[in-house]
């Protein structure tokens, strides 16, 4: 269980096919505190580190995360969100995010205000997903609030200090990002029949 507010932006160093899966080691300060064994967020993707090195961990994405989340994208260099896992009895800061990527989305639009962003995301409405004026959306692991919600659209305004201190600094419109949708909102849905 994760609460979307990133804790690192980490730098990918290394990425190694094995299979049909993808070794993927990251060099952060992060790293020096983890564990083998231990679930960590890589742009919203829960993933096990199996491997520590000096200020390095890695982990692997199976064909699974590959086909249904960004992280087949990444490339030597990229930046990649991270958090660890929340400890029970934890403040509960952004909100309840399981790491489970629900589906991709492109960015389509980028608004420069004064002093903030708006980021517009179109994704299919293959999955049923939806999102709510006001509600909760994870967008690379960011807990954010939706504004602007239109079938298969929505946007979302990233201060300053979500803008410097993960990815979104880096994303251009056409690239994909991870999406999780708010899991209450997919239970109300599922629960409706939507």
């Amino acid at each position: 269980m994760f609460t979307g507010i990133i804790e690192e932006l980490g730098e990918v160093i290394e990425l190694n096919k094995d299979r049909d899966n993808l070794n993927i080691t990251v060099r952060s300060e992060l790293s020096k505190e983890l564990k083998i064994d231990q679930s960590l967020a890589h742009n919203g993707v829960c993933l096990t580190v199996f491997e520590l090195g000096e200020g390095t961990h890695t982990i692997t994405a199976i064909k699974e995360t590959l086909d249904k989340s960004n992280i087949g994208n990444l490339s030597i260099g990229s930046k990649i969100n991270l958090e660890r896992a929340m400890q029970l009895g934890s403040r509960l800061d952004g909100h309840i995010v399981q790491g489970h990527v629900d589906q991709i989305a492109v960015c389509s639009e980028i608004k420069a205000e004064e002093g903030s962003w708006i980021y517009t995301f179109t994704y299919e409405d293959t999955y049923q997903n939806l999102t709510i004026e006001k509600g909760s959306i994870t967008v690379n692991g960011v807990s954010l609030t939706v504004v602007n919600s239109k079938p298969e659209r929505f946007s979302v305004a990233i201060i300053p200090y979500t803008y410097e201190h993960t990815n979104f600094h880096q994303i251009k419109i056409g690239d994909t990002v991870n999406l999780e949708f708010d899991v209450i909102g997919k239970y109300v849905a599922r629960l409706l029949g939507k």
